[in-house]
This record gives structure tokens, C-alpha cells and sequence, in this order.
């Protein structure tokens, strides 16, 4: 695992103006909050009618903020829809005939979008059932981006059984990952030792390389680059051997998602 700290010594002066300052905006931003939220400004006076701790005297009652407000405990959420391709890219034509340039970029962004979504859930479709003993767990299949472009896809998988063993799999589009890969594959090293303990490697999987890693409270992790700007992460959890990983990531076909990312 690649870790990068950063920081500088401090001198106990400097820290001390720190923490007042500090405290000085936390009781400035404590303020406004209740003059938003109780209509009143929090105050240590015994003689406030309010007392020392700020309290709304309308706490309680409904609408007003108090403890006594119901808690939500039903609804479904939001319901996960794609922007829809062929309509926004309508209104991206009826908008640029109009001069209306943002709407037109807006909308082209949003069928650009679309287009990603509908290849990252034909991939997480196209990944197995079942990973030897271990089943798909639905509730954990994920397809999100951040924009367009590919910019922060994210497809994810997880599949678990028996004795707490968990297989999970995201094919990313995550340029902090690819650096930190790229690090480890053109260092020209083979293996890192940390405390007489080999933690990491280089490998290949199906013709591609790879690095794989291991730590003794998460467990496994293989990292593979595809192309230019993807790469699949595989996590293992309690597997008895490296093999064993192993023959868990050749589940995958890499070469059929590489191909419906696009990538060279």
C-alpha cells in the first residue's frame, strides 16, 4: 500500500494561538447556527431566559427543531435513473438551433453520461454469478460516475460465503490509483519487504501485469492496469493462499471489459 504523509514540526506557542483561534470560530459559527435554527442567541448568563445552554423555549413542539420531532422511518430513497441518451441529445439540437449554448453543452454532457452508465452496467452484468463457492452479493453492485468522459467511473462487485471469505472486484476510472500503480511498475523492483515480511509484487494475470499485494487485516489486493486510464482492483478477504486469490481474479474477463471500456 502506498501511504504519503505530509506535515511540519509546530511550536507550542504556535499551536496555543491555534487552538484559540480554533475555539474562537467554533463558538462564532456555534452562534449563528442558533440564531438560524432557535431564533435565539446562545448566551452563559443565568439570567437569560434561555439559561446557560442555549435552549429554544419552543423546543419540542412541532416545526420548531425539538427533540420531539418524529424521525423519518419510512421511504424508498431516490430511485436511480440514467439520464436518458436519445432525449438529451434532442434537447442538445433544439437548443444549439436556439443559440442557447449552455443548454445545448448541458445537455450533451448529460447524454455523454448516459452513454457511460449503460457501458458500466453491461459490465457489472457481464460479471459472474458466482465466484467458486462464493455467491454475488446484490446489495453491494454499484455503477456511479462522477461526470463525463470517464471521469470517475466506478463498477463494483462483491461475492462472499462461508467463513467470512469475501471476493470484491471495481473497475475504475481513478487517476490516484493508476498513479500509485504505475509507481510500483516502473520501480524495476520485485518485492518490497517490511519486517523480514514480503508485502508486495509484481505479477501478471491473463497476460497483464499487475501487482498484488497483501496485508495481514484486509487480506489480498491485485491491482491491473488496462490501457490508458482504467484498472481493475481486486480485494480478497480471508483466502488461505495467494493461489487461491488467484484463481478467484481469473473469474473475471478482463479482456471483455477492456474491450467495452474502449481501451487500447
Amino acid at each position: 500500500m502506498i501511504t504519503v504523509i505530509s506535515g511540519h514540526a509546530q511550536l507550542p506557542g504556535l499551536n496555543r494561538l491555534k487552538n484559540r483561534a480554533a475555539g474562537s470560530a467554533e463558538q462564532k459559527a456555534g452562534d449563528e447556527i442558533d440564531k438560524l435554527f432557535g431564533g435565539k442567541k446562545k448566551s452563559n448568563d443565568p439570567n437569560n431566559p434561555n439559561g446557560g445552554t442555549g435552549a429554544n423555549p419552543n423546543a419540542g413542539s412541532p416545526g420548531s427543531g425539538g427533540t420531539n420531532n418524529p424521525g423519518n422511518n419510512s421511504g424508498g430513497g431516490l430511485i436511480s435513473t440514467p439520464p436518458g441518451v436519445l432525449q438529451n441529445l434532442t434537447d442538445a439540437d433544439a437548443a444549439y438551433k436556439r443559440n442557447a449554448w449552455g443548454e445545448a453543452r448541458y445537455a450533451v454532457q448529460q447524454a455523454m453520461l448516459g452513454v457511460e452508465l449503460e457501458i458500466g452496467n453491461k459490465i457489472l452484468n457481464s460479471l459472474p454469478e458466482n465466484v467458486g463457492t462464493l455467491k454475488r452479493d446484490a446489495s453491494a453492485d454499484q455503477v456511479a460516475s462522477m461526470g463525463f468522459g470517464w471521469a470517475g467511473l466506478t463498477i463494483h462487485r462483491e461475492w462472499n460465503g462461508g467463513k467470512d471469505q469475501e471476493l470484491r472486484v471495481t473497475v475504475a476510472n481513478n487517476s490516484a490509483w493508476m498513479s500509485a500503480v504505475n509507481v510500483y511498475l516502473s520501480s524495476g523492483g520485485y518485492a518490497q519487504q517490511t519486517g523480514g515480511q514480503q508485502n508486495w509484487k509484481q505479477t501478471k494475470i491473463k497476460g497483464y501485469r499487475a501487482i498484488i499485494e497483501y496485508d495481514q487485516s484486509s487480506g489480498y489486493k491485485l491491482s491491473v492496469p488496462l490501457g490508458q486510464s482504467s484498472l481493475i482492483v481486486y480485494e480478497g478477504v480471508n483466502f488461505s493462499t495467494e493461489p487461491d486469490f488467484m484463481t478467484a481474479c481469473n473469474a473475471i474477463d478482463i479482456e471483455g471489459i477492456k474491450k467495452q471500456l474502449g481501451e487500447q
